[in-house]
């Protein structure tokens, strides 16, 4: 009986959670208000600035009573700006790294329904061009280190929250990479956190909150013929467009070995306890393994399929110079996505061989970072356990491995451990990142605050 006053105090808070899922109403209105003045500045990859973003971020943490000493705003170029504000703890633990990107994919008026720079609420959403990727996070993370400031929260971890520029795209101004080369010790952490792993709701209800520790990285072949070419009432079979044409043929018939790794195998163990339909069996033996159940879930879902092997694909092409003409030149790109667990070298000998083809030649174009999964972290799972079954009873935690990429690669590469953890539930197939009117839920953003604030602050306990 003793036990029994400690454990319900303990509780109280989080049953408080449960009632309502949602964030006091004035630390709302902040997320809100920062979510708007982040969406509404045009940070577009190509035609937009980071740094209109940053300094309006600036001024919020000034404002709040943050410190120039606690601010760093740098980067590449001057409209490709970067901000890393720390919150300090008591130093008992290495500090926790929040990372966000503030640029966005393009997007343009006349093929939206709405402005992609005004953040519009309609019908339970809020729309525009990053709304889901990656503002919401942003916003997020800089709302709730006020909201810590305005608490006097009191963390064993420094807490540094990293906003950066040109995430989509990579490129030569790629905020992490300029961070990790020229001022490491500003986000060195014992771990970071960062998006790419969404929650799921199936026809509106919550079934998976999704944790993800692993990406494929990014590869661009360039697959070129060149020919003498000729007069095209002429013809030979020695075309250079024939040549490129049966290599792409091969290509797409190419089967890269199905493998599963630490991450995928507990993903598919999850999905197995919540998917209802006739692949649940197979989903539980691909965990182990089972040669069999793979090929049969790889066919059933071209998701499934990205998650268990690499994949290439031609995404453009090239090729002739004149209508009456024999081709000089035939050429494509092909789009890798591979496996933490492939080589470069996997990659092309695979292809060489599928193609074999000595008139096709193959070379890099470009090559992102791969990086080994971040380990399933014991305090992670527990503590995304715990908060999910309060708000949301019933949602697996489910490790994922992206198929596509995050800044989170580069992170892991260097040494930082990195999860992709929103608690922001998205329908399975309303994912409109990228798109044409990019929406996220209101509930969502609101609850994607809460779970944050909640779980930042256990994380930094250190404990």
């Amino acid at each position: 009986m003793r036990l029994a006053v400690p454990l319900a105090l303990f509780a109280l808070p989080f049953l408080c959670l449960a009632a309502s899922n949602l964030p006091p109403e004035a630390d709302q209105r902040l997320a809100h208000d920062i979510y708007r003045e982040m969406v509404e500045i045009n940070s577009g990859y190509t035609t937009g600035a980071t740094t209109p973003v940053v300094d309006a971020v600036a001024r919020r943490l000034r404002d709040a009573g943050f410190s120039e000493s606690d601010i760093f705003i740098g980067g590449v170029i001057p409209r490709k700006a970067n901000l890393v504000v720390r919150y300090r703890g008591t130093g008992g633990a290495r500090p926790i790294l929040l990372l966000a990107h503030l640029d966005v994919v393009e997007a343009k008026r006349d093929d939206w329904s709405t402005d992609p720079f005004v953040l519009t609420e309609k019908d339970g959403y809020f729309y525009g061009r990053g709304t889901s990727d990656d503002k919401a996070q942003a916003a997020v993370w800089i709302a709730n280190l006020i909201r810590y400031k305005r608490e006097g929260y009191r963390s064993q971890r420094d807490i540094i929250v990293a906003l950066t520029a040109d995430e989509e795209g990579g490129g030569p101004y790629n905020g992490v990479r300029w961070l990790l080369a020229n001022h490491r010790d500003l986000i060195d952490a014992d771990f970071a956190l960062n998006e790419g792993g969404n929650g799921e709701l199936l026809h509106g209800k919550p079934v998976s909150n999704d944790l993800q520790a692993a990406e494929k990285w990014y590869l661009d072949l360039r697959l070129e013929v060149r020919n003498k070419g000729g007069h095209s009432s002429q013809p030979t079979p020695d075309n250079a467009i024939y040549h490129l044409a049966n290599a792409l043929v091969r290509i797409s018939q190419l089967g890269f070995p199905l493998k599963t790794n630490e991450v995928t195998r507990a993903y598919f163990v999850g999905m197995a306890k919540i998917d209802k339909t006739a692949e649940a069996a197979d989903l539980a033996k691909v965990a182990q393994n089972d040669a069999d159940a793979m090929k049969r879930i790889a066919a059933a879902s071209t998701a499934w399929n990205s998650m268990l092997r690499t994949t290439c694909v031609a995404t453009t092409i090239e090729g002739g110079h004149a209508f009456n003409a024999l081709p000089q030149l035939a050429a494509a790109n092909v789009n890798c996505r591979v496996l933490p667990e492939d080589s470069l070298d996997d990659v092309l000998g695979a292809i060489r061989g599928a193609i074999a083809d000595d008139q096709v030649k193959v070379t890099v174009r470009q090559k992102e970072e791969n990086s080994a999964a971040s380990p399933l972290r014991p305090d992670i799972m527990r503590a995304m356990t715990r908060l999910s079954d309060i708000m949301w009873p019933g949602a697996v935690v489910l490790p994922v491995m992206s198929t596509g990429a995050t800044d989170g690669r580069m992170l892991r590469a260097a040494g930082i451990p990195t999860y992709g953890v929103r608690g922001m539930f998205i329908e399975r197939d309303d994912y409109r990142a990228h798109g044409r009117d990019e929406r996220l839920l209101v509930r969502s953003f609101y609850e994607g605050q809460t779970f944050l604030y909640e779980l930042v602050k256990e994380l930094a306990a250190g404990r």
